[in-house]
């Protein structure tokens, strides 16, 4: 199974950065580049434990639903999300948050199958796994930008 590790410094208490993860608004804006709107579920503001979003996209040229649901929550500092339907086999994408001096080290740890069998790990050795961590660090990015300056506020205050 894949895994994809990240951790990005933020400059921002743990809390700004743990309710920025979970934005719907935030996420949005980080995917922009693939057409990502949320179509069901929870559409705006902060997602909770037991709650689900469903996202429409465009990867690789072709539109995709998928479904993720909240499955664990220890505010503020982890909560994970796992596909309940999708494009892929499965994924859970752990999120974890430590105060650390001068702000929050927030580390991704995102675990996934490909459909597929063989064809599917041939299609991670070549572009999927390169793919996923380049969504992820844009979107790593993007919370890192909005939690260091005032831009969060008008994401959270929604």
């Amino acid at each position: 199974m894949p895994r994809i590790e990240l951790e990005t410094v933020i400059n921002a208490p743990i809390e700004r950065c743990f309710d920025l993860s979970r934005s719907i608004d935030l996420h949005k804006i980080s995917t922009e580049h693939t057409n990502e709107e949320a179509i069901a579920g929870v559409t705006l503001g902060l997602i909770k434990l037991n709650e689900s979003v469903t996202w429409r996209a465009k990867h690789f040229g072709v539109y995709q639903i998928l479904t993720t649901k909240i499955t664990e929550f220890d505010s503020p500092r982890f909560f994970v999300d796992e596909m309940v339907r999708g494009a892929f086999k499965g994924f859970r994408h752990e999120h974890h948050f430590e105060s650390i001096e001068n702000g929050t080290l927030m580390t991704d740890i995102f675990e996934y199958q490909s459909p597929f069998g063989i064809l599917g790990k041939l299609v991670d050795i070549i572009v999927l796994k390169r793919y996923m961590t380049k969504l992820l660090i844009k979107r790593n990015d993007t919370i890192k930008e909005f939690a260091e300056s005032d831009q969060w506020e008008a994401v959270l205050s929604q």
